[in-house]
């Protein structure tokens, strides 16, 4: 014989049932972040910890306010290799800024526009490429100390507007080259310009916009002392140059310059 519950315990029991429900599917999803592709430079830090090592980076004296490292290794060194993968670019806001506030908007157009102007600097030096392999670089690079300005102080109307204003002043680039299968640095930097004031965002389409030039200028000049960088890191030393006229032999194996002469 079945004993019949009273009708408020039957409503409070399936209740509880809904909220549980509800309670596992809320559980089991995916936190929703106001803008995932967001870092934050940590407190009283000198790096932002992006880039795999920083112990071997060292003042640069062909770049003012940059440190740098480039591995000289024979057997594994930038001379090696023979293409390139380029990475999305990180983005981290300067410490006393929300993360929060760098709309997702305006932190992709920062960084899809580093990214372009990045591989445009690296492909007269490589060929891009989207798979790891043998002799294959990975670039990976961040954009550090993006600064964020109060609600209302980005572009109000028109395509693209943000609503806060995206300052990258002070932002300062660090990247790495590693090999794309063994993740070992082979080349690295950390580069500080101080811009000064007029290098803001308000648009997504900044690029687009004349007033926002001052912006896009820091941007392309970064791209330009990567490509400068890679060009120095490039360049032979003397003794690798000797070993390397040494071991040339355009006519063959057995080639020498006295065979040549005969």
């Amino acid at each position: 014989m079945s004993i019949r519950q009273p009708e408020s315990k039957r409503f409070s029991g399936a209740c509880l049932v809904a909220v549980l429900v509800a309670f596992s599917y809320a559980c089991s999803r995916p936190p929703e972040a106001a803008n995932a592709g967001v870092r934050q430079m940590p407190a009283g830090k000198e790096f932002s910890g992006f880039l795999s090592d920083y112990s071997k980076l060292k003042p640069n004296p062909e770049f003012e306010n940059t440190v740098a490292f480039v591995r000289d290794d024979p057997a594994k060194n930038i001379h090696k290799y023979v293409a390139i993968i380029v990475e999305p670019v990180a983005v981290y806001v300067a410490t006393n800024a929300d993360p929060k506030t760098l709309s997702e908007r305006g932190r992709a157009a920062l960084a899809e526009y580093f990214q372009v102007a990045i591989t445009n600097a690296v492909q007269d030096e490589w060929p891009v490429v989207k798979e790891s392999g043998p002799l294959v670089l990975r670039l990976r690079s961040a954009l550090i100390g993006v600064d964020v300005g109060p609600a209302g102080t980005g572009q109000q109307a028109g395509e693209g507007a943000l609503d806060r204003t995206i300052n990258i002043g002070k932002v300062g680039v660090e990247m790495e080259l590693v090999d794309s299968e063994t993740g070992e640095q082979i080349a690295a930097a950390v580069d500080r310009q101080n811009l000064g004031e007029g290098a803001t965002i308000g648009s997504a389409t900044f690029s687009r916009e004349e007033k926002y030039r001052a912006a896009v200028e820091a941007i392309d000049g970064w791209a330009k002392r990567l490509e400068d960088f890679l060009e120095s890191a490039q360049e032979l030393k003397e003794e690798e140059r000797a070993r390397a006229d040494k071991s040339y032999r355009p006519y063959g194996p057995g080639d020498t310059l006295a065979s040549q002469s005969k």
